[in-house]
């Protein structure tokens, strides 16, 4: 019998909104059973200096650099997903003997795969000496190495736990700084890429002329008017030309297009070229999919909901109603991908990197001490 582990996922995404801890207990292969999980949200401080390190690394030539706020910020977001463990494990009454493996997926500052260069912060032998428990990370990098986009990852994750939908073709489309889509055939056949911005560009437009972290519930945007020059301009960016596999960084489009434009004309403007971009990604699929099932924090903005659902002909649902949670997806994926990584079994693929051949990732932190029980950051409960 295929020995199965409990392993602790998680994710600190393009949207900057937090870190989600998702326990998950598998085999790394066909069988998934998921655990709880939760969202820790940064605080004000943490995500400012996520930002100043985003914008200092424009210019990193090697993965290996860390310039002005970088050390910094790894450092202070490896403490902190360590307390997220802790504060996870003690919540559910979990000792760190019950979980065999942690996948820490780090945050991406930089994703250039036509350079052959991604950059995740985070300190893989300080976060497992912190928790006391082996830690997979840096699971993009071998992938980038081999020729591979490095992302998305997660599909091999989303083809385990929609094996038994009935629908196929099946889309999951993950919402997040960066959206991203994986396609299922009818013979499980993968096929995955990044469509496009995701909340990254609405995020950032909020921030800017609100000081609103988001646009909720896309109210902004529901009052709006799409702007279509620059929504046309938007979408005669190169990158939607190119077939997959194709990947993104969180930076690669501005608000320069949207400058001279009202707060909620942004908005809809921004929110309609991601949805826009994701009913788009259908002209790279073999056959239409029969169900859109969406993740991220994109779900919740029901303008953007009711746009793609307007694009696409088969219906679009929030993962919720596909049995899946739509906030802890990734994170459950980066427990699954860490207990994959241990085994020997392949993260990446032809047709999700457009990497030449299955290929395995990620490296192997152990343990050296028992520092474990970091003090809880603030903004915890």
């Amino acid at each position: 019998m295929t020995k199965v582990m409990q392993a602790l996922g998680l994710m600190s995404g393009t949207s900057l909104d937090g870190i989600d801890v998702a326990l998950v207990t598998t085999d790394g292969e066909s069988h998934v059973v998921r655990g709880p999980a939760m969202t820790l949200p940064y605080n004000t401080e943490m995500r400012a200096l996520l930002l100043a390190a985003i914008a200092d690394s424009k210019d990193i030539k090697d993965r290996r650099e860390r310039p002005a706020h970088l050390p910094h910020a790894e450092r202070e977001l490896t403490e902190l997903h360590a307390a997220a463990v802790s504060h996870f494990l003690r919540k559910q009454g979990i000792t760190r003997d019950q979980i065999d493996v942690i996948g820490f997926h780090g945050q991406t500052v930089l994703h250039r795969p036509d350079d052959r260069l991604t950059v995740q912060l985070g300190i893989g032998e300080m976060f497992a000496d912190l928790t006391g428990i082996p830690v997979v990370y840096d699971l993009r990098a071998a992938d980038i190495a081999a020729g591979g986009q490095g992302a998305p990852l997660v599909p091999v994750y989303h083809q385990a736990v929609t094996a038994k939908l009935p629908q196929r073709p099946v889309a999951i489309v993950n919402i997040g700084g960066v959206a991203n889509v994986t396609w299922i055939g009818r013979d499980g056949r993968l096929l995955a890429f990044d469509t496009g911005p995701g909340n990254a560009l609405i995020d950032d437009w909020m921030r800017a002329k609100v000081a609103f972290d988001f646009d909720a519930d896309g109210e902004m945007a529901a009052q709006g008017n799409i702007n279509a020059s620059v929504l046309h301009e938007y979408l005669n960016h190169a990158y939607f030309k190119s077939p997959p596999p194709k990947s993104l960084d969180r930076n690669a489009f501005s608000l320069d297009p949207v400058a001279a434009l009202g707060v909620e004309d942004g908005a809809a403007t921004l929110t309609a070229f991601t949805a826009e971009t994701i009913a788009r990604a259908r002209q790279h699929m073999p056959e239409e999919p029969e169900l859109w099932i969406i993740a991220g924090g994109g779900r919740r903005n029901q303008t953007l909901m009711s746009m793609l659902a307007g694009l696409v002909h088969h219906a679009v649902v929030p993962a919720e109603a596909a049995g899946l949670n739509g906030d802890s997806m990734e994170a459950e994926a980066w427990a699954y991908l860490a207990v994959r990584c241990l085994k020997g079994l392949p993260i990446t693929f032809p047709g999700t990197t457009g990497v030449i051949a299955p290929m395995r990732g990620g490296l192997v932190a152990k343990p050296k001490a028992s520092i474990f029980a970091p003090p809880i950051a603030a903004n915890e409960d």
